[in-house]
């Protein structure tokens, strides 16, 4: 397989997934009431807004500011002390806007751009590491807003039949 041809199945595959999990993230903000989007269950916890704030700074500091070198100011304190005040079409709009932008930007990424070596938040990263950090933490937060919202709602959230079959109508790819 050449460079190029694994550098497009991994974006592909990265970008594929991130839509995935954006998709899950919006329907589990819309399931939810304002109340139960920014309550946390003690201090040392996060509400589903504060990780949908986290995330779209993930995105935007890793992908836009560390892949595409766009100036980016991030307040990653900020995103955890927020307590309200940010309207759901906001959050929805803003991590989908972001997303939208990073995920156009990932895949035109070549592979010369994939081993480039990148400064992000501190890590001397190459453009796979910085995707894959970037996947596998929309993944791990996708994963908590998933259960929040069922712990929240009782609502059944599965994608997946009880043989494990993808669910007809759930507008999710394998």
């Amino acid at each position: 397989m050449s460079a190029e041809l694994l550098a497009t199945e991994l974006t592909r595959y990265a970008a594929g997934k991130i839509r995935q999990n954006r998709t899950q993230i919006v329907r589990c903000v819309g399931l939810l009431s304002d109340e139960q989007l920014w309550s946390r269950a003690n201090e040392r916890t996060n509400s589903v807004a504060n990780l949908v704030l986290h995330l779209t700074g993930n995105v935007r500091q890793w992908i836009l500011g560390g892949l595409a070198g766009e100036p980016i100011v991030r307040e990653r304190p900020a995103e955890f002390a927020a307590r309200g005040g940010v309207p759901r079409a906001q959050l929805v709009r803003t991590l989908e806007e972001t997303v939208h932008a990073a995920l156009d930007i990932v895949m035109r990424r070549h592979a010369s751009q994939l081993i480039a070596r990148y400064s992000i938040q501190g890590y001397d990263v190459t453009g796979v590491e910085a995707v894959c950090h970037v996947l596998e933490h929309f993944s791990w937060h996708t994963g908590q807003i998933v259960h929040l919202t069922k712990a929240w709602t009782g609502e059944d959230l599965s994608l997946y039949d009880p043989s494990g079959q993808k669910l007809a109508g759930t507008g999710f790819p394998p």
